[in-house]
């Protein structure tokens, strides 16, 4: 008599394929053990067998305290990015990192304060930040591969000492948690530019030229304040990002 294929196995199939397919993506999280037990009326032991052959597999890997997330295996190691998501600008570089099995490290090329303020032009609108404000230069790296060229522009006034917090943090979770500022609004733009390899504004050290996306992002709070400015170089040849928007109900 042919032995039945154990439960966890067929569950564990069956979110594989779910990551196979692309319904579920790198990084993005694997049920729980409480949604597993919720979804196939399973007991914890079972679920937790789900989980841990999924890992065993290569597919995903936990993260004490925060759950399993979807490792990259793709060949490429592409990383895709959302743009349109307020939740997704709410996890943090270093986070999105960890959640897809890589190591994240940060080195601050720049540290200083700007008495006169910074202003961007974004998606053909003007934005300033008066004094003082915060730059914040680093270069942001996965695995010991720099991934991100990252400038962030602070406002001080609505944020003092902002320094004093932890940076790995997504910036949008520490204005709102700490400083009780409602955003109200995010705007983004993405262009591209290529980096040859004796451009002193390069830092990937790359030896032919390389295409890179260039993020312009800016946030404002209730009031119409400008809370932060960006401008972030990320690797072309590793992230490819996608557009989520949600269309306005009609009165």
């Amino acid at each position: 008599m042919k032995k039945s294929t154990p439960k966890y196995i067929l569950i564990s199939q069956e979110i594989i394929q779910k990551i196979e397919t692309g319904e579920l993506a790198p990084g993005d999280k694997i049920p729980s053990e409480n949604e597993l037990i919720k979804t196939y009326e399973i007991s914890n032991t079972t679920a937790r067998k789900s989980l841990l052959e999924i890992e065993l597999k290569g597919w995903a890997s936990r993260i004490k305290g925060k759950g399993t997330f979807v490792l990259n295996r793709s060949e490429d190691k592409q990383f895709t990015r959302m743009l349109g998501s307020f939740h997704a600008i709410k996890e943090s570089f270093s986070d999105n990192l960890v959640k897809e099995g890589l190591h994240p490290k940060n080195t601050i090329l720049e540290k200083t304060v700007l008495e006169d303020g910074i202003s961007s032009n974004i998606n053909n609108k003007h934005f300033i930040i008066k004094g003082p404000v915060l730059k914040i230069h680093r270069l942001r790296y996965g695995n010991d591969l720099l991934l991100k060229d990252e400038t962030r522009y602070i406002s001080l006034e609505l944020c003092p000492k902002i320094n004093m917090h932890d940076l790995d943090t997504a910036f949008i979770k520490i204005f709102e948690d700490h400083y009780n500022l409602n955003i109200t609004n995010v705007e983004r733009s993405l262009s591209t530019t290529v980096l040859n390899p004796n451009d002193s504004s390069n830092y990937f050290e790359t030896e032919i030229p390389m295409a890179t996306f260039i993020l312009d992002g800016v946030v404002i709070s209730e009031g119409s304040k400008v809370v932060e400015i960006e401008k972030s170089f990320y690797r072309g040849d590793k992230y490819k990002f996608s557009i989520t928007a949600k269309p306005q109900l009609a009165h």
